[in-house]
């Protein structure tokens, strides 16, 4: 059986909005490791579940359809967002 990870996606450190932050994705855990390719040396596995990744509205939705599938799953608790409050002077003390 696979296992799949359900988690909310984090805030990319590249961007200064929240989009697409309140989504939640569906990934499984890699069933083998990765060995480079002896032509090109890029990093391949012969385990196609690791490209695929699925993306739902709410985490019910993600378990509901795990649960239909018949798939184990972990879900990751969502992280705390924080919030670091000051006053721009605070910048020159």
């Amino acid at each position: 059986m696979p296992t799949a990870r359900i988690f909310q996606r984090p805030k990319s450190s590249m961007q200064s909005g929240k989009y697409r932050t309140d989504r939640w994705q569906l990934e499984f855990e890699p069933a083998e490791a990765k060995r480079p390719d002896p032509l090109t040396g890029w990093a391949g596995s012969g385990d196609t579940r690791d490209q695929v990744r699925l993306g739902f509205a709410t985490q019910d939705a993600a378990v509901a359809h795990c649960e239909r599938q018949g798939w184990d799953y972990v879900v990751v608790p969502a992280p705390k967002p924080k919030l670091k409050l000051q006053a721009y002077a605070d910048n020159f003390r």
